[in-house]
């Protein structure tokens, strides 16, 4: 799941493409049918990239990309608008390391909300960029 160049912008709902930047903010292109365009400015506006996002375990933190894909393989996705016990078991399911006193409700309706949004898209099934890896310069003769 290649989750590079997509964010979340606060006090926006939905998700956004990163498509440009300019010298004031972020170029986005929003992720539903309609491919809204928005420029936000980088001083005022907060974006979090999906792939950077992490969520409270009870050892480590648990990258986002892992959690989809945990809840790509289950056979069915509660709606985001599900009581909160019920949204609490299917994520147990789907992060069983997660903390589930520092995840609340709300978390879980966002990344299910999320999930349902991306889950259609080509780069859902799509490989994650390999980082580079650093030239070292073995194997030179001076």
């Amino acid at each position: 799941m290649n989750l590079k160049g997509l964010v979340s912008v606060s006090g926006k709902p939905g998700l956004y493409k990163v498509i440009g930047q300019n010298k004031s903010g972020f170029v986005l292109e929003s992720l539903d049918a309609q491919k809204i365009k928005l420029v936000v400015n980088i001083s005022t506006a907060k974006l979090a990239s999906l792939d950077d996002i992490t969520i409270f375990g009870t050892d480590d933190d648990l990258k986002l990309s892992d959690v989809f894909n945990a809840m790509k393989d289950m056979p069915s996705i509660p709606g985001v608008k599900e009581d909160g016990k019920k949204l609490r078991e299917f994520f147990k399911e789907a992060a069983p390391e997660h903390d589930e006193d520092r995840v609340y409700t709300s978390d879980i309706k966002k990344i299910i909300s999320w999930f349902t949004i991306i889950k259609e898209l080509p780069l859902f099934n799509e490989e994650p960029e390999a980082a580079e890896e650093p030239v070292t310069g073995e194997g030179e003769t001076e």
